[in-house]
């Protein structure tokens, strides 16, 4: 026998298959020929984007041609660049979402408060409008005061209390004013005493001042005797 035969038959097993230590071999010592230049392998966990372990891929490439191999990289770090692009755009388009959004909300509250600065301003306009019209009625008690003692001026100051009843009623403003025997409505009366009186028990005996309501709204209650329970 040969020292050449010695040598083969050393390195080959009963069945006539190569001897293949697994355990001392690793996946990143193997040597793809007929890979690409541009393909680093050491950049690509295989394990990660296959799903197969080293000793798995060792025994796939053994068995495998070094072409079809170098092939498979190449695609899977096609696929990853391909991957990383679209991740890329995708937290560049959140991004840009999120300044959308941000512009959004401050356009929202800066029209709240314009809205708030608008509708100050229109409640300003809408008292002084009311203010005005309230100093003419002033301005005619005044004149009726300043009448000689001995002169009528019940004439003028009915005049002036329909001009500001006027007022009022431009304003949305009703006067509460119950008629003795009707029926107590806590909502708008007052009630300041139980009194004896003509009218059922239980019932508005008089009106000691009346009330006023504004736009459905009570202004203030109007002050009311009850007549007393027998």
């Amino acid at each position: 026998m040969s020292e050449q035969d010695a040598a083969d038959e050393a390195t080959t097993s009963d069945d006539g298959d190569a001897d293949v230590d697994d355990g001392d071999a690793d996946i990143d010592d193997v040597d793809i020929e007929g890979a690409p230049e541009d393909v680093d392998t050491d950049e690509i966990d295989l394990e990660d984007v296959t799903g197969e372990t080293d000793q798995e891929l060792l025994e796939r490439v053994v068995d495998s041609d070094p072409e079809e191999i170098a092939r498979e990289l190449a695609a899977l770090r096609s696929q990853n660049e391909t991957l990383e692009s679209e991740v890329e755009e995708l937290e560049a388009e959140a991004e840009e979402l999120e300044d959308k959004l941000k512009r959004k909300q401050a356009e929202f509250q800066n029209y709240k408060k314009r809205m708030k600065k608008r509708r100050k301003e229109e409640q300003q306009r809408a008292t002084e409008d009311l203010v005005s019209r309230i100093l003419d009625v002033r301005d005619n008690l005044e004149r009726a005061l300043e009448q000689d003692e001995d002169t009528d001026i019940r004439g003028g100051v009915e005049s002036t209390l329909r001009q500001l009843d006027d007022v009022l009623n431009a304003e949305n403003v009703a006067v509460i004013d119950p008629d003795p025997g009707e029926d107590v409505d806590p909502s708008v009366h007052q009630v300041l005493a139980n009194v004896e009186s003509e009218e059922p028990p239980g019932a508005i005996a008089d009106v000691h001042r009346p009330g006023y309501e504004m736009a459905e709204k009570v202004l203030r209650e109007a002050q009311v005797t009850v007549s007393k329970e027998e």
